[in-house]
């Protein structure tokens, strides 16, 4: 059994596989638009042009979608991307978040040394962060400091972590 996903936009549809293709090292494999559809009797002039159905493969794992109409942007689920480096990282944040909506700015967090969240301009959700060279995630790791006060607190730094 395999599990794929499969994302609606709202007319946006080949212009965000072209985009990922271009952005993300993708690489299309089926794009369909209505007006290629076998039976032409449902459909109207204005969707002629509209994805009936897109496969686009992104590191290893296909995304599907296609145009339908009112397509909503993508809501309590995201598409998490586990790249090489901290530098990619940054670089497909930068591209993803043009024109798109930063939930959460490309940094360092307890759990990773590099992470962000936001939503591209096709309406898609994605979480970016980087693996390490043994394909774990790449985890920043809390050590804890005394204040001159006496109380501890939580710090992170950077490291490998299987």
């Amino acid at each position: 059994m395999k599990m794929y996903t499969y994302v609606n936009f709202a007319g946006k549809c080949a212009e965000a596989f072209r985009f990922y293709e271009q952005h993300l090292g993708g690489t299309i494999t089926m794009l369909m638009t209505h007006g290629q559809a076998p039976d032409q009797s449902n459909v109207k002039p204005d969707w002629k042009d509209a994805v009936l159905h897109a496969r686009i493969s992104i590191g290893g794992t296909e995304l599907m979608g296609a145009d339908i109409p009112n397509a909503q942007p993508m809501r309590s689920s995201y598409l998490s991307l586990n790249v090489e480096s901290d530098a990619e990282a940054e670089r497909i944040f930068s591209a993803l978040s043009d024109g798109g909506e930063v939930f959460m700015a490309m940094q360092e967090t307890f759990f990773a040394t590099r992470f962000g969240q936001l939503r591209d301009r096709f309406g898609l959700n994605w979480m970016i962060h980087p693996r390490a060279t043994d394909g774990t995630a790449r985890v920043a790791s809390p050590t804890r400091r005394r204040s001159s006060k006496g109380s501890s607190k939580v710090e992170c730094r950077s490291s490998m972590q299987a």
